[in-house]
């Protein structure tokens, strides 16, 4: 008998006399599955682990379907606290509407709850492969394959205020204080010369600055990792689940009540979207989406009709927010001058909150970041530049509550570097 053959049947008799021993004990009989056909499938642990990322596909797809049970559960933790005070204290928390209150956040979250179900669905749709691949069979199914958390949860209420911010006439101000001075700068280019650029925007969210470039007339690529993000951009830019103007209703700020004026202003609801965002076709000017990893990303051939000898890589990358959730801020500055072209321009806006626990390997100061730049090989535009390119700071606000007791202040710092 071969080699071969011993080694494929030595583990079928092991599998074999597992069976026959567990008596078909659902937890023995997965974990001998497992063990086996991972024997058989060297891509099982990287698939694993794929399926455990925080911001994957996967999860954000159970979690964006799980969103309602997760917040009915904190629901009835929440009635729990209020049943733990003394009878005097439920007389009085009566009389004034907490228990109303209660149930009306009941309503509120299967209100949200069609947004995230609509979004389940369209991932279920657009990631079909991805999905299929790790689709939980609950015999099969270990614990780690289903990471849900509260964490989880909170990224799905964050997107449901990206909404918002991007999307919504509400979200207007919020926008127009953080877009002008990238537009502004963007708009130094001529109208005419505009489609033979191509513009990338890495962290792009739910993808409203890189529409925006694109209405100037840019070629626009908008890259993002988080598996919450492209989720929800895809629910809008799909021409089944979004085909109108002001079709989805949210009640985004309904689950935090610290810091709430009125009820009514914790539990309104908004509109969105104020337009209705498409991608441009493949070859054509305009929009276009790269999932994944900016840090993997190559640089793009010339768009067609460039003149001969046009180089490879962008014209200009846009950074909104984004180079703070650096792991490796130098590695992030690297590829953005990796990817542009001889001459290209960096256009950035955003803080230095740098990632929390200890994830970033270098949290630098301002004037550290520049230091970088310049070993790098950028030079931030001077004195002798329009205004609308000249460094300065930007006191904005990041998907916040208009209508809340707190308000959180950014002094976010703007630029325009080009690559040396």
């Amino acid at each position: 008998m071969s080699d071969t053959l011993l080694a494929f049947l030595f583990p079928a008799m092991l599998l074999y006399l597992g069976l026959r021993l567990s008596a078909f004990d659902k937890d023995i009989l997965r974990s001998i599955w497992t063990d086996f056909t991972s024997l058989f499938s060297p891509r099982k642990l990287h698939q694993d682990s794929v399926l455990n990322e925080p911001f994957s596909i996967q999860t954000s797809n159970v979690a964006y379907s799980s969103y309602s049970s997760l917040s009915v559960g904190e629901l009835s933790r929440m009635r729990a606290s209020y049943a733990s005070v003394g009878r005097t204290h439920k007389r009085i928390g009566y009389e004034i509407g907490y228990t109303k209150k209660l149930d009306k956040l009941a309503e509120l979250i299967e209100v949200n709850a069609k947004v995230t179900t609509g979004i389940s669905l369209v991932m279920r749709r657009v990631y079909s492969q991805e999905l299929t691949l790790f689709h939980d069979k609950s015999w099969l199914a270990t614990p780690r394959e289903n990471p849900i958390d509260s964490q989880c949860l909170s990224r799905v209420r964050e997107a449901l205020k990206h909404f918002i911010r991007d999307w919504s006439d509400d979200g207007l101000a919020e926008r127009a204080i953080i877009f002008e001075p990238i537009l502004s700068a963007l708009s130094i280019i001529p109208p005419s010369s505009r489609p033979q650029k191509r513009v990338l925007v890495p962290g792009s969210g739910l993808g409203r600055l890189a529409y925006e470039i694109s209405q100037l007339g840019y070629d626009v690529t908008a890259c993002e990792l988080s598996g919450y993000m492209n989720g929800a951009f895809r629910f809008l830019l799909d021409p089944e689940a979004t085909t109108s103007i002001c079709q989805h209703n949210v009640h985004p700020f309904a689950h935090w009540w610290s810091h709430s004026r009125s009820s009514t202003d914790l539990f309104r609801g908004v509109r969105f979207p104020d337009v209705l965002p498409r991608l441009a076709e493949d070859g054509n000017v305009g929009l276009h989406l790269r999932e994944g990893d900016f840090l993997k990303l190559d640089k793009p051939k010339p768009l067609t009709g460039s003149a001969s000898g046009t180089p490879d890589g962008y014209d200009s990358i846009v950074t909104l927010f984004f180079i703070d959730t650096s792991v490796n801020i130098l590695s992030t500055l690297e590829q953005i001058h990796a990817l542009l072209k001889p001459g290209g321009t960096w256009v950035n806006l955003g803080p230095l909150l740098w990632c929390s626990s200890a994830q970033a390997r270098l949290e630098l100061s301002l004037d550290e970041v520049f230091d970088a730049m310049d070993a790098v090989g950028f030079t931030v535009a001077g004195e002798d530049e329009p205004d609308c390119m000249k460094t300065r700071t930007i006191p904005c606000q990041y998907t916040h509550d208009s209508k809340a007791m707190m308000k959180w202040i950014y002094e976010a710092e703007f630029w325009v570097a080009r690559k040396v």
